[in-house]
This record gives C-alpha cells, sequence and structure tokens, in this order.
C-alpha cells in the first residue's frame, strides 16, 4: 500500500487525509502543535485507520527509504520552500498541495479559479450566488467556506454514488495553494488585484507575480480586472485574448472585449465584434465602495462566460448580503456606524476599507505588521481619520510612522477590547460617522485568524452597545 503524509491537523489537512485513505492509501498526519482538542481528533481519525503523530514534524535524513512517503500533502498555510519539502524534492517524493488533491478528484467540473491579493472572498461569494441563483449546484471553496478537499470528500471521483453531482465549483485560490498545484487549470480563471503582498514569503513581487500568473496561463478563459494599475501595464502583451473590466466605461476596457458599466448599467461585449449589451443595473449590488463595482463586473462576467442569463444573474446580485469581516456592518451606536473590515489584512485593503466609508472616521488599526508599501494608506488618513486608535504588535511601527507623516492624533490601548469604547467616546468627541476596523495587518499576534479577530470586535461592539439599551 502506498504511504501518503499530510502535514497539518486543520480542516484541509483531514479532508485530505481522509480522501486519500478512501483512495486505498496509507495515510499519516503529522502537526507540530498538540492540545486537548487535537486529541480528540486523533482519536477520531484512529477509528478511520488514518494515524496522527502530535508535537511531530516528519524527518527525512537517515530514514529507512522503505518507510518514506510516496506522497506528501500539504496546508495552504506550510511554505512552499521549508527544508523537509526541498529534500522530499530531492528524494523523489511527490509533494503538493490540498488544492491540487482536490482537482485531481474533481477535474471533470468545471471550475473557476479566483485569485488576486485583494477582493478575491467577495467576488468568490458573490460569483457563487450568482450560480446558485441559476439554480446550479456549485460551491465556493478554498479560502472561503469549505477546503477544496472537503468538497473533493463529499463530491469527488471516489465518493457514494448517492453524492449530488456538480455543476461547478469556485475556489478562492490563493498565491500559497497556485505554488503547490502542478496541474489545476480552471475552465475560467479571474484575477481581482495585484499589489505587494506576502513577501516575506515569496521575496519579491516578481516572484509574486509569476505565482499568480500560472493559474491563468492553465485557465481556458481568462477575466482580468482592468482597472488595477499592475494588471493594466502587463497589459494585453501578456494576456491576448483575455476578458477585462473596467468601472469607467468601455474605453476603460483593455482590448475589444470585456465588462464595464457605463450610465449605471453593466455591460458586456463578449467579442470584439458583437454590439454591446446592457445586463443589470450596478446599483442591484447592496455593497458600499467603488471597488466592489469591479468585484462586481468580474463575477457578472465568470457567470456570462458560464452561460447564466442575465435575469438569475440580477437575482443572484440583489440577493447577496455582503461577505463577514469585509465592510460588514455591526451596529449604530448615537449615530456612529461600527464597520468590520478584519480582513483587511494589508495596507491597500485597508486603504479601500477607508475609502468606502463615510468620513470622518475613528479608525481602529493594528495587528501583525506586513512589509509592503503603507504611503498611500497614510495619506488616505491623513484625509479621513478624525483619529486612529491602535492595537496589537504594530502599535509602536504605526505610531512612528504616523508621527513621521505629521499626523499625531492615534493612541495605543492594545486591544479590541479597550479599543471599541474609545473610538466611540472618540467618534462623539470629532462628530465622527463610523468607527471602523480596518487592521492593515494579519492577526496573528493575537488571534487564529481575521475571521476570530472579527468575531471578537463584533461581540466587543454589542456588548459595548447593550450597556446603553
Amino acid at each position: 500500500m502506498s504511504k501518503a503524509h499530510v502535514i497539518g491537523l486543520g480542516k484541509s489537512g483531514v479532508a485530505a487525509a481522509r480522501l486519500l485513505r478512501r483512495e486505498g492509501w496509507e495515510v499519516e498526519i503529522g502537526d507540530k502543535n498538540t492540545s486537548p482538542s487535537l486529541l480528540i481528533q486523533q482519536q477520531e481519525l484512529a477509528a478511520e485507520n488514518i494515524t496522527v503523530k502530535l508535537g511531530y514534524t516528519l524527518e527525512l535524513e537517515g530514514a529507512d527509504l522503505a518507510q518514506l512517503p510516496q506522497l506528501i500533502v500539504v496546508s495552504p498555510g506550510v511554505p512552499w520552500d521549508i527544508p523537509l519539502l526541498v529534500k522530499a524534492r530531492k528524494f523523489g517524493i511527490e509533494t503538493i498541495g490540498e488544492m491540487e488533491l482536490a482537482w485531481r478528484n474533481l477535474n471533470t467540473v468545471p471550475w473557476i479559479g479566483i485569485t488576486g491579493t485583494n477582493g478575491k472572498t467577495t467576488t468568490t461569494a458573490l460569483t457563487a450566488a450568482i450560480f446558485q441563483a441559476a439554480g446550479l449546484h456549485a460551491p465556493a471553496c478554498g479560502n472561503i467556506g469549505y477546503a477544496a478537499t472537503e468538497v473533493a470528500w463529499e463530491f469527488g471521483k471516489s465518493s457514494p454514488p448517492t453524492a449530488k453531482s456538480l455543476d461547478w465549483i469556485i475556489g478562492e485560490v490563493s498565491s500559497y495553494q497556485i505554488e503547490s498545484s502542478s496541474t489545476f487549470s480552471p475552465r475560467i480563471g479571474i484575477w481581482t488585484t495585484f499589489t505587494p503582498d506576502h513577501l516575506a514569503r515569496h521575496q519579491t513581487l516578481e516572484n509574486y507575480y509569476n505565482i499568480k500568473a500560472q493559474l491563468l496561463h492553465r485557465a481556458e478563459l481568462q477575466v482580468f480586472n482592468g482597472d488595477d494599475a499592475y494588471l493594466r501595464k502587463i497589459g494585453t502583451s501578456e494576456w491576448a485574448g483575455a476578458y477585462w473590466t473596467s468601472v469607467n466605461g468601455k474605453e476603460g476596457l483593455l482590448g475589444e472585449k470585456g465588462f464595464y458599466i457605463e450610465d449605471g448599467w453593466v455591460v458586456e461585449k463578449i467579442t470584439a465584434n458583437s454590439v454591446p449589451s446592457r445586463i443589470l443595473p450596478a446599483s442591484a449590488l447592496r455593497m458600499v465602495g467603488a471597488h466592489n463595482l469591479q468585484n462586481l463586473l468580474l463575477s457578472v462576467a465568470a457567470a456570462r462566460l458560464a452561460g447564466i442569463e442575465p435575469e438569475a444573474i440580477l437575482r443572484g446580485v440583489r440577493e447577496f448580503p455582503g461577505v463577514e469581516h469585509r465592510l460588514e456592518y455591526i451596529c449604530t451606536w448615537e449615530g456612529i456606524d461600527f464597520i468590520n473590515d478584519s480582513k483587511a489584512t494589508n495596507y491597500d485593503a485597508a486603504e479601500v476599507g477607508l475609502e468606502s466609508v463615510k468620513s470622518p472616521v475613528i479608525l481602529i488599526a493594528g495587528g501583525e505588521a506586513k512589509e509592503g508599501d503603507d504611503t498611500a494608506w497614510l495619506a488616505k488618513i491623513k484625509s479621513q481619520a478624525a483619529a486612529v486608535v491602535l492595537i496589537g504588535n504594530a502599535a509602536p511601527l504605526f505610531s512612528q510612522r504616523l508621527e513621521q507623516v505629521g499626523y499625531t492624533h492615534f493612541e495605543n490601548v492594545g486591544t479590541i477590547e479597550k479599543a471599541v469604547p474609545r473610538a466611540a467616546a472618540l467618534a462623539q468627541k470629532h462628530d465622527a460617522a463610523v468607527v471602523l476596523l480596518s487592521p492593515a495587518c494579519a492577526s496573528f499576534d493575537q488571534y487564529p485568524n481575521f475571521e476570530v479577530r472579527g468575531d471578537d470586535f463584533r461581540k466587543v461592539c454589542w456588548q459595548f452597545v447593550g450597556k446603553y439599551i
């Protein structure tokens, strides 16, 4: 029996292990951590003949070759160039990501692969909502909702015949997942935005771009955000035949086909020689922010290229409530709106967050700082924010940067629990319309992920408002 080793006991790792076990592999999961909840999972998986080793990292040096795995599957959080994986490839051990494993089980189903620095989650969720409004069985997976391996476990080639068949799969795909997927080839590839991010892992902007580009090169049809400065600069020189989108009318398109907004309508020009056709009013989308019009165009492009009729698209867009943790309205207190933008984990996303809400705003920012250019974000703070309340490990760095640009209306309170009431008081003092959590940081200094951070913000907001009801 062939041996497979899965790194990480997260939901994607567990689903990957179950998938491999069902295919007849001898499966082992290794996780460097240990906890009561992991011990429970260990027992549950042991009953399925899956070995779980906690507090463990696979070692290849000096190991009996007969005992080495033939396959290693990694989760998105595991860097692709750690010594273990470099050695494994030298030893001829196949190493793949969980997205690649899912694809191999679901490659008879058409996929939409959505990547980009920002905008992936909203575009993925909106696209799935449109497809589902059209009556299609099209789950969203990847970095949103289900792990791709969970979908493959339920609906893959070796699934029970009673499982409902899939029409499409809508995948949010990070650079980490692309990096570890050698054959994943979606029917439609979408690139939302491109700005510096994850440079600690990918080292250079060129490396980061080239990884993202792999997914689009393997896609049968490509759709690009034509309003993104970097993608527009690359333009049609690399992506001849692609569809482009623009909120700036037909003149904003690169090439002769694409999707754009004109006179308040989403318009398609599906071929170079076709007559432009109105699809739906842009006002049907309830989400705030001009950037969401670009997300709308990308989702409509996916739907039309998949053959979905405008009536179903309109229905899906009108009913779409938005995405948790991305400019999510929480509550109003004393005329002040509290907005959760925890998913803004880099400077560019946080700049968009500030631009999307009413000003003046009281900004809550901080967490685990990332590399990147903060110039535009700082300029937006100076023009939009009446005050900034800082949290987390980035507070000293952000304090220094704000002082360097001549902005002095900031204070460090440490935690969200302290930040919410302080921001509310500052909002009253400065007659601000909004308290906005838009951290411009990862969450790992205080939270396991941005979702838990956003959930905590929501809870603290409701507790604060509850004192005055």
